[in-house]
């Protein structure tokens, strides 16, 4: 049996369901000869840690019950007298997983799962990489922020595995990682990679009111609890910065063109959240539906979309053909274009589910599972 011990940073949405995929695949994995064996879990304010790091981990009804306290709004700090764990209260838990990271590293081996939303976590990641440890990020602002950190935490590009910082669960870095490694020069990526915004473009496109849709989206739990989180298309810049690095460019989130879909003056410093949404989102309507009259006398459609060609990236609306894959998106699917030399008339298309906390957890899993050839 191949032992993997782990260390999970974040307890939210996505770091719970991880917890519960691990649990509910014991069987699964068992038959493949693995066990992924959770040493220690921690939030920002706490980590929970094994009291026998080398042969146990935490037992799945302690990572249950983890997942049931912090779903309830609760620190982590509440589990020290259930089982057998230590709780190190912050601002120690960065120093704990180092020392853990020491400890095991080039021992058993560690994998450093990141599940939080924080730059916090590129300081233990590159540090733990350089120790031997593999790291997993469903994460993306490690990889968006400096090249220098993003070059350390490629130092050794086999330690770390981060398919979910895209596309959730769907294969987007494995295809292009392919691509590259067969020497096919990647001339275009165009992609639409918000579940929310792809809802929202493909719900005005039928006529509905921008102001309508995003209230719509937001009460179906599409969107950020201040939906312009999603409509200022940040996380989607991230994204298209992620992959623009893979392919070799060294850029920053500042090189990239964003379009906003809201202007400054409706910013989160000028206006609240109900403001927003109350007053500031009905008087974009008129102009957002003009933009999709004036494309559809073209034949098109709109879509929120990124576009990468060579360093070039940008991300905000494009018009584009009704009959591309692009155009025939409905829902809050991902889909991404892939134009290469091998690729050129029809593009690679990869299409599918590329939100939600139990696809991304899966996805997470996944990565997890493929690093064990690193496992003794």
């Amino acid at each position: 049996m191949k032992n993997i011990p782990l260390i999970l940073m974040g307890c939210g949405g996505v770091g719970r369901h991880l917890l519960q995929h691990i649990v509910s695949c014991r069987s699964l994995h068992s038959t493949q000869g693995l066990c992924l064996r959770v040493v220690g879990v921690g939030d920002s304010k706490s980590l929970v840690v094994s009291d026998d790091l080398l042969h146990k981990g935490l037992d799945d009804s302690f990572l249950l019950q983890l997942c049931r306290v912090k779903s309830a709004g609760e620190s982590l700090s509440k589990l020290c007298d259930f089982g057998e764990c230590r709780a190190i209260v912050h601002p120690e838990p960065q120093g704990k997983i180092l020392e853990i990271a020491s400890q095991l590293g080039r021992k058993t081996g560690l994998v450093l799962v990141d599940c939080s939303a924080s730059f916090d976590t590129v300081v233990v990641l590159k540090q733990a990489i350089d120790m031997g440890c593999c790291a997993v990020l469903a994460n993306k602002k490690p990889l968006t922020s400096s090249m220098e950190d993003f070059k350390k935490l490629f130092m050794y590009p086999r330690h770390i595995r981060h398919e979910s910082t895209v596309g959730a669960g769907l294969p987007v870095i494995a295809s292009l990682n392919r691509i590259i490694c067969s020497g096919d020069p990647v001339h275009q990526i165009i992609g639409s990679l918000s579940g929310t915004l792809a809802y929202v473009m493909s719900e005005v496109e039928d006529g509905k009111p921008l102001s309508q849709v995003v209230k719509d989206a937001k009460s179906l739990g599409y969107t950020e609890p201040d939906p312009r989180d999603d409509l200022g298309g940040m996380d989607v810049a991230r994204k298209a910065l992620i992959l623009t690095r893979i392919l070799g460019h060294q850029i920053n989130l500042d090189s990239i063109q964003i379009e906003s879909l809201y202007p400054k003056e409706m910013g989160t410093d000028v206006m609240t959240i109900d403001d927003f949404l109350g007053r500031g989102l009905p008087l974009l309507d008129k102009d957002i539906q003009a933009r999709v009259e004036k494309a559809a006398s073209n034949g098109n459609v709109l879509r929120y979309v990124c576009v990468i060609e060579g360093s070039r990236c940008e991300v905000g609306i494009q018009e584009l053909e009704k009959n591309s894959p692009l155009g025939r998106l409905r829902g809050s699917d991902n889909v991404l274009e892939i134009y290469t030399r091998c690729y050129c008339k029809q593009p690679l298309v990869i299409q599918g589910a590329g939100a939600g906390n139990y696809t991304t957890a899966a996805g997470v899993l996944a990565d997890i599972v493929d690093v064990q050839d690193l496992f003794s």
